[in-house]
């Protein structure tokens, strides 16, 4: 049972700390709760498409949470909500566009009229006893992204999201550097700051810039183009409409998430309409040098458009040689083989690839080290936390504070109750339990429960399924049903089968007694004997499954 000092300040992460993606942050004081983010993870497990943060811990208290703060619309953020809002059940705070997103998401889950959304003006101040909300607009990689100011009784605490200092954005309004100034000269208790690019010197660049790169290069092709780039991105997909109307191409459109931003786009006031975007059954419609195809599928997901396009199995839309594919973003860590391999398939294809490693077709939403120092300038925080990065971010996040004046830092880690107003900084006053759940299907389950960990056993060491059949007599029924999965069959003389059919037969010919009788002990001397010698010929621990049925 965690402690907490009523008075004290607490934070805990629960994602994101240790991560890049799945964000679940927790403050608390005064014995009350409040929620920044929840997010999916990047990652991918065994058959499951969606992985997120457990909160049970929350969900235990989720009397007290008070309200879940959004930062912003990425699915590290928001992708977890239709999945587990209904354990928690509480208000859901966003801007204009973000709220769009998530409510299309509670719809989708049946959740809309159960969920209470509440849109909040940028810049605008919401009383969440005992905590003081306020959004600061700050630019990054998707419209509406907000620094969240929280005051408490304790002090003020500047939780940055994900964030960058854009001077051109293109879409959306740029940082809010005097009302972050105005903040800091209050005095802040806590900066609590994106890890991201914390090893990249400079600047992460501007939209601005990109756009100018992106005209030209779409200029120069001759034939079809095509524009890769993270769905949320508007202002990149702004962008291929001003290089679409210079050049006289259309735009067509694939991939569900490009149009639900658009959706978002038009909602909040961003584009006028998005009803000049073609659908991907027009692409064959028009000449080769006409077309301006966004898509989905820069990260290599196997059933995102550009995959499919690039492997030949896309219903509506196939590239030709001589057609030009750009990709406008950043490899996430731990996509870069199935990007890599979309790659090579354009290539062969006769396809030219031009990625961010040949021009300028992208940057980052993440501060690099220069704005990270404008950051502190600004706020001038007494403590640092960093998060929204793996250990080595932190670490190496928390040493930079330092370096840079910040009196305390402390690189957190998921299921750490830390305590932001002990005198000495912060410091951590319990662990709580914390993992990741998955869908499976449409059931939700632990990324590490048993059925998991078998699929993932099925998957490097195979399965061996034995029924043995006996009739009234006791006699064993021959020839014995043995199913090899997954293993090769490759045995002593020859063949793996025969090898086990035969040490079947002999360990129940040895069987006497009552035990010819046992079915438990049966299955388990089978089990235990099929293992051994598995592993003994292939270095390889099978499931094995014996099924005993008497007549």
């Amino acid at each position: 049972m965690v402690k907490l000092k009523k008075d004290d300040l607490y934070f805990l992460p629960l994602g994101g700390s240790g991560e890049i993606g799945m964000n679940l942050n927790l403050y608390a004081i005064h014995d009350k709760w409040l929620m920044i983010d929840l997010g999916v993870s990047f990652e991918r497990a065994l058959g499951m498409d969606v992985i997120m943060p457990d909160p049970t811990f929350i969900e235990e208290n989720a009397d007290k949470l008070v309200g879940l703060v959004v930062t912003h619309g990425h699915e590290d953020h928001i992708g977890a909500i239709p999945y587990l809002w209904q354990l928690l059940r509480c208000p859901i705070y966003a801007t204009p566009f973000t709220a769009f997103l998530v409510r299309g998401k509670l719809r989708e889950a049946g959740l809309l009229s159960e969920a209470e959304v509440i849109e909040i003006k940028t810049g605008e101040e919401i009383d969440l006893n005992p905590f003081k909300i306020t959004y600061i607009p700050i630019t990054h990689s998707i419209p509406e992204a907000n620094v969240i100011k929280i005051e408490t009784s304790a002090g003020i605490v500047v939780h940055t999201g994900d964030s960058k200092v854009d001077p051109d954005p293109r879409i959306g309004v740029a940082t809010d550097i005097e009302h972050l100034k105005a903040i800091g000269d209050e005095g802040v208790l806590a900066l609590v700051c994106d890890s991201t690019n914390v090893f990249s010197e400079g600047r992460s660049g501007s939209e601005g810039d990109v756009r100018e790169s992106l005209l030209e290069l779409i200029k120069g092709q001759k034939k079809r183009v095509a524009v890769a780039c993270f769905a949320s991105n508007v202002a990149r997909l702004q962008t291929c409409i001003e290089a679409a109307k210079e050049t006289g191409r259309q735009i067509v459109l694939a991939g569900r998430s490009l149009w639900n931003m658009s959706d978002a786009a038009v909602h909040s006031g961003y584009f006028e309409s998005n009803k000049s975007f073609l659908k991907d059954g027009s692409f064959h419609n028009l000449d080769r040098d006409k077309i301006l195809l966004v898509c989905t599928g820069s990260q290599g997901e196997s059933r995102a458009a550009l995959s499919r396009i690039s492997n030949g199995t896309h219903p509506k839309i196939k590239l030709e040689p001589g057609d030009t594919v750009i990709y406008s973003s950043r490899e996430i860590p731990g996509n870069e083989a199935a990007i890599h391999h979309g790659q090579d398939e354009l290539l062969d294809a006769g396809i030219t690839v031009i990625t961010d490693y040949d021009d300028m077709t992208h940057v980052s939403g993440h501060p690099n080290q220069d704005e990270l120092k404008d950051m502190y300038g600004w706020i001038k925080p007494q403590m640092l936390i960093p998060v929204h990065g793996e250990r080595a971010h932190l670490r190496e996040h928390a040493a930079f504070g330092l370096e840079q004046g910040i009196p305390q830092t402390f690189a957190p880690r998921n299921g750490m109750l830390i305590n932001l107003s002990t005198p000495g900084g912060p410091q951590q006053e319990d662990m709580v339990e914390h993992s990741r759940l998955a869908l499976d299907g449409t059931a939700i389950v632990h990324v590490k429960g048993d059925h998991i960990k078998k699929r993932e056993k099925l998957m490097t060491c195979g399965a061996i399924f034995i029924t043995l059949l006996f009739d009234k007599k006791g006699n064993l029924h021959l020839p014995l049903d043995v199913s090899i999965v997954g293993l090769p069959d490759i045995g002593q003389e020859g063949s793996l089968l025969e090898d086990l059919q035969l040490i079947i037969q002999e360990d129940v010919d040895t069987i006497t007694g009552k035990k010819t009788d046992d079915d438990d002990y049966l299955i388990d001397r089978l089990a235990q004997s099929i293992k051994r010698f598995v592993n003994g010929l292939l270095s390889k621990k099978p499931i094995v499954t014996v099924h005993v049925v008497r007549k």
